[in-house]
């Protein structure tokens, strides 16, 4: 069975109110793939649940989908998600002290897998407040 979310998946939770943090700006950037020295990068917004589930194609050259990505590149992969986070505070009355958080990942495991295998899949949850942060591989 296909699965219908992205291989790469991120939510953010906002620990000062322990909800959901919607409508923030995320950027997920490919940084390193083997062979490759191009950047290829996707935007998305958090949802009401503080969940980016739909990647876009950022920049001049539209990127492919995640999934293609994979199977074309492979191996190991470095990734960084950056989420701007100061608008979400300011609308709060709060200046952060980390206006922007860079999360920097490395996936491995897409190529060789046989047919009918779950496609791997890497979920990166935020815990964030005004002044800290911590995040995790998720499931």
């Amino acid at each position: 069975m296909a699965d219908s979310r992205p291989p790469i998946t991120c939510h953010i939770l906002d620990t000062t109110a322990g909800r959901p943090a919607p409508s923030i700006p995320v950027t997920l950037t490919l940084l390193s793939a083997t062979g490759s020295h191009t950047k290829i990068s996707y935007l998305g917004t958090t949802n009401s649940d503080g969940r980016v589930g739909v990647w876009i194609s950022s920049g001049a050259q539209e990127a492919p989908p995640l999934e293609v990505v994979f199977g074309q590149y492979g191996g190991a992969l470095m990734w960084e998600l950056r989420f701007e986070v100061q608008e979400y505070w300011a609308v709060q009355g709060i200046t952060p002290f980390f206006p922007v958080v860079n999360v920097r990942f490395q996936t491995q495991g897409f190529l060789g897998m046989r047919s009918g295998e779950r496609t791997p899949h890497w979920h990166v949850p935020l815990l964030l407040g005004p002044f800290a942060y911590s995040t995790y591989r998720g499931s």
